[in-house]
């Protein structure tokens, strides 16, 4: 299962060794920037490591703080970071090399992004301002390999990953290893508790139709036994009647494996024996219909 603190908290660990890597992390994180520069998060991990990745390159940042009073949202802490030119209206800037566009969507995941899980399987979204940067980033994944769908909601551009194959991709692309393996392990762990439930349910099936199979076979070797048809019948019809009712909750295997023939002749006598009891109770209804 994938959970969403544990992916924010080992994502926030990671800490890029190349500065333009560190630049390219921190550009992701403030792409939920507001107008006025302001970056804010309720994660602390995250707060902290832009506060790292700013000082890194040489950038002033300010110690996370909780908001005003005035803030319609009280109680949240943010992180004002100056950005100075640090922030690009397009990405293609830091995205170019495969290092910085691994960092930079790692920021964004951070920043903008969010984990959920429900019936439907896992889903990851990035909540975007503007349709442009929505496109650029469907265009960043796709060219990792790795296929997004865009929607708009409340005048937001939402961009999501809805599947094990992309969130699989998206998590190795980030570098968020251990929530990869805790992912694939999940639906490995899933896969086999699927495969076993539609084995079992067959298996149940199979014994509903043997027992139902098993028990018109038992009738029907009663109906020629009463009417003493049974002891009239070819040795090869007797001896299926005799096994039937000395293992009467046997399957054909067992039963053909019994008088040393195969399945389907097996198959074939008791069906026979189940036609001859349908035949005579047919005659017999026919009988009292005519006197």
């Amino acid at each position: 299962m994938l959970v969403a603190s544990e992916l924010r908290g080992e994502l926030a660990r990671i800490r890029p060794a190349r500065a333009c890597c560190r630049r390219a992390e921190l550009i992701g994180l403030l792409q939920s920037a507001g107008a006025d520069g302001g970056f804010r998060t309720l994660d602390h991990a995250t707060a902290r490591i832009a506060v790292q990745l700013a000082a890194s390159i040489g950038l002033p940042a300010s110690a996370p703080r909780a908001a005003s009073a005035a803030s319609p949202l009280p109680g949240r802490h943010h992180l004002r970071v100056e950005l100075g030119d640090v922030l690009p209206s397009a990405w293609e800037p830091v995205t170019t090399k495969a290092c910085d566009r691994r960092a930079f969507l790692r920021g964004l995941l951070l920043s903008a992004g969010s984990v959920s899980g429900g019936p439907g399987g896992p889903h990851v979204e990035f909540v975007l301002r503007d349709h442009r940067r929505a496109r650029e980033l469907q265009r960043l994944l796709g060219e990792s390999d790795v296929r997004s769908s865009h929607m708009e909601r409340r005048g937001r551009q939402v961009v999501y990953l809805k599947g094990h194959e992309e969130i699989a991709g998206l998590l190795r692309l980030v570098g968020a290893n251990r929530a990869l393996l805790d992912f694939e392990t999940s639906r490995v762990s899933r896969d086999v508790r699927n495969r076993l439930n539609r084995l079992l349910n067959a298996e149940e099936a199979n014994l509903a139709r043997t027992v139902r199979a098993a028990d018109r076979q038992l009738q029907a070797i009663g109906r020629l036994d009463a009417d003493g048809e049974l002891d009239r019948l070819a040795d090869g019809l007797r001896e299926a009647a005799a096994q039937r009712r000395r293992q009467p909750d046997a399957d054909l295997d067992t039963l053909a494996s019994s008088l040393g023939i195969s399945r389907s002749a097996m198959n074939h006598r008791l069906r026979r024996l189940v036609e001859l009891a349908a035949a005579a109770a047919g005659a017999r209804g026919a009988r009292a219909d005519r006197s």
